[in-house]
This record gives structure tokens, C-alpha cells and sequence, in this order.
């Protein structure tokens, strides 16, 4: 599909709906990120996941992340055909297959996968032996998900099997998702106390095999001042930041850390205006809406559900935008929104007067697998 403008164009030629990258605040969210990390001494690896884009993970690493975190193998595979050098898989993968593909892959890139059973082990040792690559290994371990990972007693005796096979274990993942939508910063702090002591607890049961814990990676954009704070975790995974959608925004901000403003918006138009409401191009095709229905950006307007194809503006402060308008929506959740998009219009100057500077294809785009 065509993008949704050129490169040199101003804001008002970006057609509808479209994706819209506010280029200087997600530098400037960039930057904050980075110097929290350098200042506390943590390693930066951004989920990628979330903006899918190969041209967004070279910026993260050129200003200082070590790589980045991805869910899926597809993902991986697809950003590093972008150029993507070191790739965390923080996710299990089982099946024969896609391990195969990952051990071509490891030939190529600096590659980690998460691990939490002897058959995922067993299944990663012979799919690498295969392909003659080698690829770091991390314990899984639930610290408050309550998703994937072993119990904290039960990490050294998995490493203990990684380590038999000739892997390289590389540490300890303890990502507590739940943690990072938890409203009150004394919610998440609390969270993230529970998450030190599952993780300190999995690597005494390591280090109680001879076998040393390099690292514990994880958190998240909701947490990261706590983690980087526990002295347990040296390695961040936070990736909304560099957009912040409006469920992010939803929380209360955490003491002495950086804040981050919205840079991803969803471009739309109104098509339709009745006496007390107006209708825009923006439905759910263009935004998810597991976190919430998007929020409007600059007007005092409720956007409320009109489907796949419209959204309904309500006033509440403000009058209900003339047909034509330009209505700028942040979205409640940043992942699932730019997976329905296959380009990002990236724009220098400003929503109101900017221009178009880069178009970044989503690269990722529908890798499920």
C-alpha cells in the first residue's frame, strides 16, 4: 500500500487515517531514556516489539541500548534483515521448526532466547548443534506475571541443564508485565519489591549450582525507576517511552524519574458532523482498543466506539470540529495500534505545522509467529 505521504510534505498532506511519528518528542524521550540508563549505571534493551521498525531499533542503539527485546521469532527475523545486530527473544520458543530457523539465525546475529523447561532447553541445545550456531540463554522466571517461568527455587536446576548442554547462560529474564499498568507509583513500587525477591531468590538457586547469574533483565516503561533502583536488575526492557500512549500516560508518575510525552498519533479527519457530535475517518482498523479507546489530542472532545471504520467525537468542553477537520488521536495502547499500520510518517516541527522528514515501514508488521 501507497504511505500516507512523501518525504518534504507539510502535516496537511498527510492523507487519513495514518500513523504519525512526532519526531522531537520521541527524540526527546530517546535522549531521557538513555541518560537514565547511563546515569544508573544499567544496560538499555528496548522491547521493539512495540514499534516494529528496523529504522527506530538502529536510533535506540545509536544512542546507547545494547539491542533490543522482541516476542516473536518472525520479529526477530524480520528486524534483523534490517540490520539489527543483537536480539533478545525474551519469550519461549518450542516448536521444532521455528527452532530450526533459529539456529540459521544465530549465524548471523548475536541472538538470546528465554527458556523455562528441560524440553525447551533440550529442543534449543539440538536445533543450535544442528545449525552450528550458539545463542545466550536466560531463565525464565515468574516474579508476579503469572504467565510463563519457572518458579524462583526452581531456576538453578534449569540453568544447571543449560549449562550441560554447552549453552551460554546468560542470566535471569524477570519481566512483570502486570506491574507496569498498576496506577499508583506505590502500586508498582510494591510490585517491583515482590519481583526483586523472586528474582535475588532464582539466582541464589544458581549460584547455589556453581553456576554464576551474569545478569537480571527486565522491566518496563511503567517500572523502570524502581527496577534500575533494586540494584538487582542491570538490564531495562522498557519500550513505550519512545511513544507513550494514553494508558501509559493513565499512570501516576513515578518520584525522580524522567517523564515521557506522547509521540505517536493516529492522524484523522472528520467526514461527518451532526448537531452534537462529529464522525472521523479513525475506527478500530487504526487503533486498538484493548487498552481503552484513544484519546483526543489537544481539543476537550470524548472519542467514543463507531466501529471499524469511524469514531464518534462527543463534546465536552469544546464545540464538535466542522467537516474537514484534522483530529489527532493518541492511542490507549502503542503495540496493537502500530501493527495495524504498515509506514510511519515521521514528522519534524510539530502536529500543527510540521513537515514530513522520514517514512519507516513497519517492518515487523504481523509477525506472530
Amino acid at each position: 500500500m501507497r504511505a500516507a505521504a512523501s518525504v518534504g510534505d507539510r502535516v496537511d498532506a498527510i492523507d487519513t487515517p495514518a500513523l504519525v511519528i512526532d519526531l522531537d518528542a520521541m527524540e526527546r524521550n530517546l535522549a531521557r531514556m538513555a541518560e537514565f540508563a547511563r546515569a544508573h549505571h544499567v544496560r538499555l534493551r528496548p522491547h521493539a516489539k512495540m514499534h516494529k521498525s528496523g529504522d527506530i531499533a538502529q536510533l535506540q542503539t545509536a544512542a546507547g541500548a545494547v539491542g533490543v527485546c522482541v516476542q516473536k521469532l518472525s520479529e526477530a527475523e524480520a528486524l534483523a534483515a534490517r540490520g539489527v545486530a543483537d536480539i533478545f527473544i525474551s519469550n519461549e520458543v518450542i516448536a521444532e521448526s521455528k527452532l530450526a530457523r533459529l539456529g540459521v539465525l544465530a549465524q548471523r546475529i548475536r541472538l538470546a532466547v528465554a527458556v523455562d523447561s528441560v524440553l525447551g532447553v533440550d529442543r534449543l541445545a539440538a536445533a543450535l548443534k544442528a545449525a552450528g550456531s550458539m545463542a545466550d540463554v536466560f531463565v525464565e522466571v515468574d516474579v508476579g506475571q503469572g504467565r510463563c517461568g519457572v518458579a524462583p527455587a526452581a531456576a538453578g536446576a534449569l540453568a544447571q541443564q543449560v549449562v550441560s548442554h554447552g549453552l551460554r547462560f546468560a542470566g535471569v529474564q524477570a519481566y512483570h508485565g502486570r506491574a507496569q499498568h498498576l496506577r499508583s507509583a506505590a502500586e508498582r513500587e510494591a510490585a517491583v519489591r515482590h519481583a526483586v525477591t523472586a528474582a535475588r531468590a532464582a539466582q541464589a538457586a544458581i549460584t547455589a549450582n556453581g553456576i554464576a547469574c551474569p545478569l537480571v533483565t527486565g522491566g518496563g516503561t511503567g517500572t523502570f525507576a524502581f527496577d534500575a533502583a533494586s540494584g538487582v536488575y542491570g538490564e531495562l526492557q522498557a519500550g513505550s517511552y519512545l511513544f507513550m500512549d494514553a494508558d501509559y500516560a493513565a499512570n501516576e508518575p513515578t518520584p525522580n524519574a524522567p517523564a515521557f510525552e506522547h509521540a505517536l498519533f493516529v492522524k484523522s479527519q472528520v467526514i461527518s458532523r451532526g448537531h452534537s457530535h462529529a464522525v472521523v475517518d479513525a475506527g478500530h482498523k487504526s487503533h486498538a482498543i484493548d487498552s481503552g479507546l484513544p484519546r483526543v489530542w489537544g481539543r476537550d472532545l470524548e472519542f467514543a466506539n463507531g466501529g471499524d471504520e469511524h469514531g464518534i467525537l462527543r463534546p465536552r468542553g469544546d464545540s464538535p470540529p466542522g467537516i474537514g477537520s484534522t483530529v489527532w488521536l493518541v492511542p490507549g495502547h502503542c503495540d496493537p495500534t502500530v501493527n495495524l499500520h504498515e509506514h510511519f510518517i515521521a514528522l519534524r516541527g510539530g502536529l500543527l505545522q510540521g513537515t514530513v522528514e522520514a517514512v519507516w515501514a513497519v517492518d515487523a508488521r504481523g509477525c506472530a509467529r
